[in-house]
Parts: C-alpha cells; structure tokens; sequence
C-alpha cells in the first residue's frame, strides 16, 4: 500500500540498469510515484516499465551538460518534491563534486565529497577501519601517478594467490581497455607483472591495490545497507548473506542472489565507521568472513545504496521510506533494522541450487522457494507489458549460459 507522503515526489534516477529499477520500485511502491530515468542506454526494464519515464543523455555526457540536464529536469517541475538517486561510483563523484548546485533544487541521500575521498578509496577505508578495530585484507599499494620507465611496483609480502582492484572506483571506471575486470585474481608474480603492464599501456594514473585473498566461496560473504540521517544518525540498516555472484569480468562481485539475516556484530562495526566518519546518507558495505578464524573482514563502502538494494523492501523494510521521512518531509523517525527472511535472486532456481555446496544451506534455500519467499526485483506484478516481461525471463535464462563461460563450478577462492 503506497504511503500518503509526497503524492507530489518525484525521484529522478541515474542510470538505467536492473539497480535503477530496484530503485525505483521502492519508490513506486512505497508512495505511488512516477519516476524519472537519466540515461544514455536504460535497459527494457525501465524503457517497458509502467512506472517509469526515461530521459535520454548521450553516452560519456559532461559534468557541466549533465549538471545542466539536471537543473532543467528540475525547472521543469517545480513545484515538485525531487530527490537524485544514483547506483554507480562515477554518479556518485558526479553528485558530491556538484553537491551545493544539486541540493538547491533536489534531496540528495548521499555522502560530502570529503567523506568519499576519505572512505571509498579502499586504501582509506582500510586505515579508517584500523583506527576502529576493524578487519580489513592485508594490502599494498601501487601508485601509478607519476608512472615512467623508472617506476617499481612494490614488493608484495603475501602469497600467491592475491586479488588486485582499484583503490578509487572512478579513475578505473573511466578507463577502457581490451580484458578490462572489476576485480583481478591473480595467481603468480608474473601474472601481476602483466597486469602492471596492461594498466600503464592503458593510461592508469592512480591506486591500485595487491590483497590477500580471503578463502571462501560466494557464501562467505555478507551485505550490509544503511542510512545515514541528516543528523548523524543511522536509522536504516539491514543485510544479506550471499549466495552467489555474478562472475562476468565487469560484473564480478555483485551479488545475483542472497538470503536476508541480521549479523548484530556486522551492523555494529559498520554504524561505528558510518558514525565516526560523520557519513550521511545511504552506503553499502561488502564483507566476508573467513572461514580459517571465523573474523569479519570489510572489503569496502560504496557509497550510494547498492545495486541490489530492492532485497531490503522486499524484506519489508523499504528504505526510501526511511530517506524520504529525514530529506523531504524532515522528521525523524525510529530506527529500523530488517528482520523477515527472504531470498532474493535473479537466476534461475536450479542454477542458484547448483552453486550452493552445503546441504543444510541449500535444503534451506529450497525452503524459501516452496514457502514463496523467493524474490526477483524486475518480476513485478505491476508490470502487465508482455515484451518487457519476456524479456526479462529471457535474460534470466541466459545465467546459464554465462555462468557456464565465466564459473563453471563453486571453488573455495569463489574464482
């Protein structure tokens, strides 16, 4: 039942991809609102959505014509309650270095570009961890800044095999090059050594970071979404464990689907940082625990809401509500804290059941699915357009066929 809050709330989203449309669920679901898509490419999800509108940018559009397209979405509805919503690192550097021409005209649930300076490169995570007693991946960091025929990489004090990713989410995410991954796994120092060599003949020019790998399938890791009010305080949070992960090269790590359960101990660590740091808005923590100790190592934050965000609203807890109460209407509200059992999955149920290895988990995943616990974000019963629906089915098949390229089989590294 949407809310009677904001019937004059419009959220203007950008990207176009299945994110978005959790995204905007949440917030059609939860106020009966219309949204707005930016994008230069939305998938059919949201172009055959019966709740969505798109407004068409050019691909690699500027900082100054995007904050213009901004601007103007915003005259041309006054009078309207407007919030920006983003799901993508280079958006939310996009929205923190424009933050006071945004916030005069939209509500903006997202953090100070000194706080993403200072958290989401994941080299000052790790020490903003530390000052905590938070776990982190042993690290070391290569710093192609002032790359020449000079530069050394560093010495690296861990075995083999290591994971390899960028320090800052955007410099990378702007840089495109033939075998380009999210996440690198690197098996021998001779394989690293190619990776250097592929980043400088690519033009990189910031952090890379050389981790130790953190044992443990796709299972081991954990979830975890907050918010972050205006006055400090964390009134949202909820989290999932991980059942499996995309594996496609720019993919790897995003979570395709996952069981939602409270971790206490997890919740604590993150609202430490979130709180300490003077966060606001909406963040996304990722962590796996280790199966030699039992330890919680947090990976990173992401600073935004994260791509498979719709899990929380499908758990009943809709965090646009939430946002919604502290950034538009400007009350508080008690926080909350997600506490029904779902699963949430894009993959087809005999995929998701070949990838779990232990028999209790997966006899209770199968549970789920006979209870009609089992959720996917872009099956809505909303949506009554044929050709969007097949579609969608369509690319939920294809799971098969790319997890069968990229994972073929669970291993203990998850790669």
């Amino acid at each position: 039942m949407p809310s009677n809050a904001s019937t004059a709330l419009l959220p203007v989203i950008l990207g176009g991809d299945f994110g978005v449309y959790g995204i905007g669920r949440s917030f059609n679901e939860a106020f009966g609102c219309r949204c707005l898509c930016v994008s230069n490419s939305p998938a059919v999800a949201i172009t055959r959505s019966n709740f969505f509108d798109v407004h068409h940018i050019p691909s690699g559009i500027s900082d100054a014509d995007l904050l213009a397209t901004l601007l103007a979405i915003a005259q041309a509805n006054e009078g309207q309650e407007l919030v920006l919503m983003a799901n993508h690192d280079l958006h939310s550097s996009f929205i923190a270095r424009n933050f006071d021409a945004l916030a005069r005209v939209y509500a903006l649930p997202f953090p100070f570009q000194e706080i993403i300076d200072q958290l989401t490169d994941k080299a000052g995570f790790a020490r903003a961890c530390a000052q905590l007693g938070i776990d982190t991946p042993r690290s070391v960091e290569a710093d192609f800044a002032h790359y020449d025929e000079n530069w050394r990489p560093p010495e690296i004090p861990f075995a083999f095999p290591v994971v390899a990713k960028a320090a800052k989410g955007e410099p990378y995410d702007r840089l495109h090059f033939e075998g380009k991954r999210k996440i690198w796994f690197i098996e021998s120092a001779e394989q690293l050594e190619e990776l250097w060599e592929m980043l400088a003949r690519a033009g990189f020019d910031d952090v890379f970071l050389v981790q130790e790998l953190i044992p443990g399938d796709n299972t081991a890791m954990r979830s975890i979404t907050a918010y972050v009010d205006s006055h400090g305080e964390v009134t949202l949070i909820g989290s999932a464990r991980v059942l499996l992960e995309d594996h496609a090269p720019t993919m790897i790590g995003n979570p395709v689907a996952m069981i939602t359960e409270d971790f206490p101990a997890l919740w604590d660590a993150a609202e430490r940082l979130l709180t300490s740091s003077g966060y606001r808005g909406f963040a996304n923590f990722d962590v796996k625990i280790d199966p030699r100790d039992g330890r919680a190592v947090f990976f990173e934050v992401n600073p935004r809401i994260g791509r498979n965000n719709w899990y929380m609203s499908a758990a009943g807890l809709n965090p646009m509500t939430v946002m919604v109460a502290d950034l538009v209407e400007h009350r508080r509200v008690e926080p909350g804290r997600i506490s029904r059992e779902i699963l949430y999955s894009m993959v087809p149920d005999s995929l998701l059941l070949k990838y779990i290895r232990e028999d209790s988990l997966r006899a209770h995943v199968k549970g789920l699915i006979r209870s009609g616990l089992r959720f996917d974000p872009l099956l809505n019963p909303v949506e009554k357009d044929l050709r969007r629906n097949l579609t969608i089915r369509l690319q939920k098949l294809n799971h098969h066929r790319k997890f069968a390229r990229y994972y073929p089989e669970a291993t203990d590294r998850s790669f």
